[in-house]
């Protein structure tokens, strides 16, 4: 009869949330590896560690029915241990202790050495870019900071992730050249707030400068900008943007409002005027740029007015990519203390009411690109289709460009130049042209 003292153990991480989120599950694995640990990602594993996500009331609930889940199991005797880390467990873990207590250990966002030390691993510091990418070969996430330093009213992530931290440039470009090496081309650049970088470090804001750096690093074809904050926007990057290829004209700038009794509120520190004159120069400078934001409907206060003039801007502004979201009302934010008022079914009728102004601007956006030519990257094979996108649309939130793939055999990872045959909404068709 084995014992289960003979039984390999095999890690399951689970991740769950944001692009955040990933990126620290594999720097997770790569730790784990590294300790000639077997670990896999959402397969089955006796040790599963759940890498939770604590921002608003739905993702709270999914983690916790996750957690729930494993727990079963554990109890089943199908899996042996499960450990919980992530946001959720930073934000609640005296509640999660008491609630879920088959649980083996809960850890915060910055307790990493200690997680590893429970997975009988060893945190090694000289592990520089040393990480497990799970997203399609071709692309990955590309942290350059944790934590925030804004004040927004809404917002629980400085409870969860602290404050502000840059990456060290040396230690990005490091990075950098070993997903590089893996055949990784295009680096989604993310943190908290893309603005705010270099200031801690550098004591001013040094966007621009990574960028020159990462440029250089032979094999990454584009650099994908992602959660820039509107206020203090280093101008100097959209310079670079026009100028070097290998910067994406795209840019996710996430806004939230634009009625000033909102912004006030929501503590964004800008104004309806001045996010549209920087809108205005964004749009100057590199008039090929395609800008994404996401907005908040339902934020306490706000009145039938209020949503009427966001209504109005998005119209105006034409964004080519857009998302919206109710409010979820979190403990310990500042919002916290004013009233929810708005009732769950407008906030849905308003959010349903943004994203079909925005689903219709993005069709007549998609309608000009007919007869064009673009350089698409292929991330996928999926029914009849090779499924790829252009420099202006990130993975999973944007468009995509399918390929018929009776026209032949299309490499992942690999760009190809093709021709818009038809647009749907968020939807291009395209047939392959002559490089």
């Amino acid at each position: 009869m084995r014992t289960k003292t003979l039984k390999k153990n095999k890690i399951n991480v689970v991740t769950l949330g944001c692009s955040k989120n990933v990126y620290d599950s594999e720097v997770l694995m790569g730790q784990l590896r590294a300790s000639n640990k077997e670990v896999v990602h959402e397969e089955e594993g006796n040790i599963v560690v759940i890498n939770t996500c604590g921002f608003i009331a739905n993702a709270k609930e999914e983690s916790i029915n996750t957690i729930l889940e494993y727990v079963q199991k554990k109890e089943e005797g199908v899996v042996d241990k499960v450990f919980v880390t992530g946001c959720l467990s930073e934000r609640y873990k005296p509640d999660l202790q008491k609630e879920i207590p088959n649980v083996d250990e809960y850890f915060g966002t910055t307790e990493l050495p200690g997680l590893l030390k429970a997975l009988g691993a060893d945190y090694k510091h000289e592990l520089i870019g040393e990480r497990i990418t799970t997203t399609p070969k071709n692309y990955a996430y590309f942290k350059i900071a944790e934590g925030c330093d804004r004040p927004c009213s809404f917002c629980a992530i400085p409870i969860m992730r602290g404050k502000h931290r840059s990456t060290p440039m040396e230690d990005l470009v490091v990075e950098a050249e070993k997903l590089a090496a893996k055949g990784v081309k295009e680096l989604i650049l993310i943190a908290q707030d893309l603005t705010y970088y270099g200031l801690d470090l550098y004591k001013k804001r040094n966007l621009a400068e990574l960028l020159q750096k990462l440029v250089k690093v032979e094999g990454i074809e584009w650099i994908r900008l992602h959660y820039a904050f509107p206020t203090g926007f280093p101008m100097d990057v959209l310079e670079l943007m026009r100028h070097e290829p290998k910067v994406c004209n795209y840019i996710d700038i996430p806004l939230q409002h634009i009625a000033d009794p909102i912004l006030k509120s929501m503590r964004r520190g800008t104004t309806k005027a001045k996010t549209t004159k920087l809108l205005e120069e964004f749009r100057a400078a590199v008039p090929e740029m395609t800008i994404r934001t996401t907005l908040i409907v339902g934020y306490p206060g706000e009145t039938e007015e209020d949503f009427q003039t966001l209504k109005q801007w998005v119209k105006d502004m034409r964004f080519e990519r857009l998302g919206c979201f109710t409010y979820s009302h979190e403990e310990n934010t500042h919002a916290y203390t004013l009233e929810d008022d708005v009732p769950e079914d407008v906030k849905m009728d308003r959010a349903n009411q943004i994203m079909e102004v925005q689903s219709q601007i993005s069709w007549e956006l998609n309608q000009l690109k007919i007869g064009k030519e673009f350089r698409v990257v292929i991330d996928r094979k999926e029914g009849g289709y090779f499924v790829g996108r252009t420099e202006f649309d990130s993975p999973d939130v944007d468009n995509e460009v399918l390929i018929n793939a009776e026209e032949g055999y299309l490499r992942t990872g690999e760009f190809f130049n093709v021709k818009i045959t038809a647009a749907e909404d968020f939807d291009l068709y395209a047939e392959l042209v002559a490089k």
